[in-house]
């Protein structure tokens, strides 16, 4: 019984905080700003949509190809499409609970491909770190083409924080102190209970192979690349949106990177980005659009292609994760 509380708080409360900032997204809205919110949804060119879930579709694809780069060096050659499908699972999940994906790609693989869990998941792991390098060398870029106008945009968020101050340093002790009695908890078991430190250990183990197997690969440039290509065609698929609106096609190249980065750090701290993605990236292209427009039609236009570019890449990938997941469902059937 107990189990079973968790996991259905698990799933509502990351889900209910995603309701909670949808509706906060329409109701900070003025019917003002929803007058040209509808107008341009009304008025975009959904050709440049279906572009972007052309290119992120490769992102995809170019992701589930360079897993193999890292899977091989520790002893396992396994199929593309069993890669591609653990990979479109996981999106699903994330979409339910976030950074579940992760676990629920290294599942998958296991039940399609027999390897093991915590090997496949040390992979994912050092993915993430050359993910993370990679958003970094977005930032760098960001900061290249438009420092003034990011610099601009962190103090306007700084203002807003402000006024939540005092809350945010009640945060801060509170999580403190569960990470403290986190680990007082975690030597205490390390140093009475064995058997649960030697899993561990085990499992630490598993980890670490799969994170530096990247150091073992035949093709490390291989897997160089495919990173550089997934990141490129990340920011590639953001970018072509903006064509789709008139107003939005004077966003610079710069702006382009710092929506991306504020849509990114959404995705990353919300259940696939619920909510959060489409408002972030508003605040960026209503900042930019403040100056061509009013205040009301830039943020209209702003939450619109915001919510556009979300909910777009949202349906593509649960279509294409329902797919995997009939695929792996049928092929466990015929075994």
């Amino acid at each position: 019984m107990k189990d079973a509380i968790i996991k259905v708080l698990k799933i509502s409360i990351p889900l209910l905080i995603g309701i909670y900032l949808m509706w906060y997204f329409w109701d900070a809205m003025s019917e003002k700003d929803k007058e040209s919110f509808f107008k341009a949804i009304n008025e975009a060119n959904y050709f440049w949509f279906l572009l972007s879930i052309f290119f992120s579709f490769f992102s995809h694809l170019s992701r589930a190809i360079r897993w193999r780069y890292i899977l091989e060096p520790i002893g396992y050659k396994t199929k593309l499409i069993n890669r591609y499908n653990a990979l479109m699972i996981g999106y699903i999940m994330n979409l339910l609970i976030p950074r579940a994906g992760e676990a629920s790609r290294s599942g998958v693989l296991y039940k399609t491909e027999g390897v093991p869990f915590t090997k496949s998941f040390g992979t994912i792991i050092a993915e993430r770190i050359f993910d993370l390098i990679m958003l970094g060398i977005v930032v760098l870029l960001a900061l290249l083409f438009s420092y003034d106008d990011l610099m601009e945009l962190i103090a306007q968020n700084q203002k807003l924080q402000a006024e939540k101050q005092d809350g945010s340093a009640n945060f801060i002790i509170y999580g403190v102190t569960l990470f403290s009695l986190l680990i007082i908890t975690s030597l205490v078991v390390w140093k009475f209970v064995p058997k649960i430190k030697n899993k561990l250990v085990s499992i630490f183990k598993d980890i670490i192979a799969g994170v530096f197997s990247i150091f073992k690969s035949e093709h490390p440039w291989r897997f160089v690349g495919h990173t550089l290509l997934i990141w490129t065609i990340y920011v590639g698929f953001f970018g072509v949106c903006f064509f789709s609106l008139e107003s939005t096609q004077a966003v610079p190249f710069g702006g382009i990177l710092i929506g991306f980065i504020a849509g990114t750090l959404g995705i990353m701290f919300t259940n696939g980005g619920m909510g959060a993605y489409p408002m972030l990236v508003g605040i960026v292209i209503t900042y930019y659009l403040g100056n061509t427009l009013g205040p009301d039609e830039a943020k209209g236009v702003g939450n619109a292609l915001g919510m556009m570019i979300w909910s777009t890449q949202t349906i593509m990938m649960i279509l294409l994760g329902l797919v995997s997941l009939f695929l792996v469902q049928r092929g466990k059937k015929k075994v």
